[in-house]
């Protein structure tokens, strides 16, 4: 029960980091976003949703996994905190490209968090491996991302 608990606990605030980034990218869609010049590769905007909902889950699993091995575990505070930080900065990368609408401002957080997320990685490799493995996806959408971000702000 108490391993529920977290798992439900660690999906929800990983998807909590999605929601919050919901706000400001939902009404850029159909106005800001839509008017910019994409490049070719850009993804239709159907697909987003359904890849960081994925995404959300994996990164919530894989915070359960190094959460399950204690609190007071070897290195289990400190990659949870790289955690935390990681997400609040996939939070403010929507703030910053969708709210500020500025696809710089957006490149510069999305650098910061693909370090963060090879920070997070590392450090739950040392607690769990299979939880470090599960990010691997999100650090290559957010590689993706970030080129994508980069061409949109070199289009317009």
């Amino acid at each position: 029960m108490k391993d529920a608990f977290k798992l439900i606990a660690a999906v929800a605030v990983s998807g909590l980091a999605g929601a919050v980034g919901s706000l400001f990218t939902a009404p850029a869609i159909p106005t800001w976003y839509a008017a910019l010049a994409k490049p070719s590769f850009a993804p239709p905007n159907w697909l987003f949703g359904p890849v960081w909902t994925v995404l959300y889950l994996l990164m919530g699993v894989a915070a359960f996994l190094v959460w399950k091995k204690g609190w007071n575990g070897a290195g289990v505070r400190r990659a949870l905190g790289a955690f935390l930080l990681q997400l609040a900065l996939n939070a403010l990368w929507s703030a910053a490209f969708f709210g500020l609408r500025s696809p710089l401002w957006g490149l510069a957080d999305i650098a910061a968090l693909w370090l963060a997320i090879v920070a997070t990685m590392v450090l739950f490799y040392k607690v769990s491996k299979p939880a470090a493995w599960l990010l691997l996806p999100y650090l290559l959408w957010v590689s993706f991302a970030a080129c994508l971000n980069y061409s949109l702000w070199t289009l317009n």
